[in-house]
């Protein structure tokens, strides 16, 4: 048992450091409003009505969010394991963040030969701000299912270029097919790259040649059209759907006014979502395409296509969201980690270092002091989530539901009002009753007397006061719980 333990010590500290920031206090922070919520919403109507090919939302096919399920699948396993919550709704995309950590580890470890590099990239992707955060790993949104996918059918592709086993080549086609079963055309992103990269490394003309590229293109065809077929027999108008909302709208057109200049993920990754490791990316990369290590040259070569060409689509796109950079990181982690690998291991393997015990536990601490800061700064993230300031105020009703389902406030035979999309609202009121509280959405204008209800929209606020008498229960910032005492 002592010697399991020295002989695997470093991955158990890794798992360690790993699962704190993906999995600590994973429903501390409300449903977001937009895509987690609808997601929540397809997926609990899924869990209801038991179709799981055609997501509906408020009991009518969704034809605005228009992803394949396999989030929404995922999402109701763990509905009908643990509940209807916020950590089933969660769930499946910490899982997919560790996955992709297990994926990077793996691959270093057991292809490379290479585990402290494997070690180290981990480290880097889960100390990454933009990585570790809302609309990725921390909410049920698409982007870190889809990143597992797309970080698994690069590597493959990049494996298969060096040994054309022809296994890797399937697996690639497989894994491109779940991550657009995820996310849709998002899931192809990265195929300018694998394009590029196969004409690099001479692989693109024997790959045409090859009965496997084609048995293995069938097999994606397969999965992602076998879907999008079956679904628009069962909800005819779903391809239009899919062709007006993703094929070309966000790419061509500024939605709800996310326009940004050419510039917003080159800021954002500087300035927050990947601020402290930025600079090792050059570092990276010159050490990775110089030192004298062909296949470490070609993953340099081979991440950087990847990283260059995502980076020029997504930002070329009229729509920019700050969350459409989600798949950099795992290898924008690789690069980094490539630079402070090769500091570590020269330090390792420095003479006097080797000839004096004491001195043999530099390079460690050289990890433990790089590594400390980042690591500190995404525990206060996650150990202790907070609403930022300028938002704390729209999801303050979201946390005041919260409080009913744990028992702060009683919100038996009671109401909200709301007239705005508001599916995080929704999604609470859902929770209420499957815990058998009778809470509901109704319209301002039909209270009776002694109804009590909650209202966070001023309009509506002023509308009950001009409306009808009443008393105030409970108030709270812009939140007031209301008694009907009947009409003026």
């Amino acid at each position: 048992m002592l010697s399991f333990f020295k002989k695997y010590t470093k991955y158990i500290v890794l798992v360690a450091l790993v699962c704190i920031p993906i999995f600590i206090h994973l429903d501390t922070l409300s449903v977001r409003q937009y895509d987690e919520a609808r997601n929540a919403i397809n997926a609990y109507e899924m869990y209801k009505n038991g179709n799981y090919i055609v997501t509906h939302f408020e009991g009518k096919p969704d034809m605005w969010n228009t992803k394949p399920p396999l989030l929404t699948w995922c999402q109701v396993a763990f509905m009908k394991v643990i509940g209807v919550n916020e950590f089933a709704v969660r769930l499946p995309s910490a899982i997919a963040a560790f996955l992709t950590c297990l994926v990077l580890l793996i691959f270093a470890t057991r292809y490379l030969k290479l585990p402290w590099l494997g070690i180290i990239a981990v480290f880097i992707l889960i100390t990454s701000q933009g990585y570790v955060s809302i609309h990725s790993t921390r909410t049920g949104d698409f982007d870190a299912l889809m990143t597992l996918f797309t970080t698994l059918s690069g590597l493959l592709f990049y494996w298969y270029c060096e040994k054309q086993n022809v296994k890797h080549l399937y697996l690639f086609f497989i894994c491109t097919a779940l991550a657009v079963l995820t996310k849709s055309i998002n899931g192809l992103l990265f195929l300018p790259a694998i394009f590029i990269y196969s004409i690099v490394r001479k692989q693109f003309i024997p790959l045409l040649k090859s009965k496997h590229f084609y048995l293995g293109l069938g097999s994606f065809l397969l999965l992602v059209s076998g879907f999008y077929l079956l679904r628009e027999a069962y909800n005819p108008g779903f391809i239009a759907a899919v062709r007006e909302n993703e094929l070309g709208g966000r790419f061509l057109e500024v939605l709800d006014n996310h326009k940004h200049p050419f510039s917003y993920y080159f800021k954002n990754l500087v300035n927050n979502r990947f601020k402290i490791w930025y600079l090792f990316v050059p570092c990276g990369l010159l050490v990775g395409l110089f030192i004298k290590h062909k296949m470490i040259n070609r993953l340099t070569l081979f991440s950087s296509l990847m990283i260059l060409t995502l980076f020029l689509v997504i930002s070329n796109s009229q729509t920019k969201l700050e969350w459409y950079d989600v798949p950099l990181y795992p290898f924008l982690a690789i690069l980094v980690a490539t630079a402070i690998y090769y500091l570590f291991n020269f330090l390792k393997n420095l003479d006097w270092i080797k000839k004096h015990t004491a001195a043999s536990l530099l390079p460690f601490i050289f990890l433990i002091l790089i590594g400390f800061k980042p690591y500190k700064k995404i525990l206060h993230k996650t150990v202790k989530p907070q609403e930022e300031a300028w938002i704390k105020d729209f999801y303050q009703i979201s946390y005041f539901l919260k409080d009913g389902l744990n028992g702060k406030h009683n919100l038996n035979n009671q109401f909200i009002s709301y007239n705005e999309y508001s599916p995080h609202i929704l999604f609470y009121i859902i929770m209420l009753n499957e815990k058998g509280i009778r809470f509901a959405n109704k319209n301002q204008a039909e209270f009776n007397v002694n109804e009590e209800v909650v209202v966070h929209q001023k309009n509506i606020q002023q509308f009950i006061e001009e409306t009808y008498n009443y008393e105030i229960t409970y108030k709270e910032n812009q939140l007031v719980r209301y008694k009907i005492l009947g009409r003026k």
